[in-house]
């Protein structure tokens, strides 16, 4: 278990700086086995999408802008793409400045934890999919 890339890539989906990307580029380049590594990647951040939707999912507000330091303007954004594009939407949380949002409204909404799993899972997992293939 390659834990450096599961931490990045946990720390990666949350507001804190992380480069799960590149680490991940670097064990491939290392020749660690692909679909492994893209597992521990897409685990890892689908983790943190968890831990930012379980946030939201407690509704503090106070925490949301301290902690989390999500600005107004990036919650308005993410949920009027949430609203405007529904649940799928969230196959899109894994792109930058809008992803942690929308994981944060998609808790604040209420949105059931399986379908919410099941779409961050597959958007994760196809970016470090395509990203392993892009540098393979």
């Amino acid at each position: 278990m390659d834990w450096a890339l599961f931490f990045s890539a946990l720390i990666s989906s949350t507001l804190l700086p992380g480069g799960s990307e590149a680490l991940l580029i670097y064990r491939l380049n290392e020749g660690g086995h692909v679909i492994s590594l893209i597992l521990i990647a897409t685990t890892g951040n689908v983790l943190g999408s968890l831990i930012t939707y379980a946030i939201g999912r407690a509704g503090n507000e106070a925490v949301h802008k301290k902690w989390l330091r999500i600005s107004s303007e990036q919650t308005a954004r993410a949920e009027s793409w949430f609203n405007r594009y529904g649940k799928a939407s969230l196959l899109l949380a894994w792109l930058p400045i809008v992803g942690d949002p929308l994981c944060l409204i998609a808790g604040l909404l209420r949105c059931h934890l399986l379908t919410f799993l099941i779409l961050v899972t597959i958007g994760k997992l196809c970016r470090y999919s395509v990203l392993a293939l892009a540098f393979v």
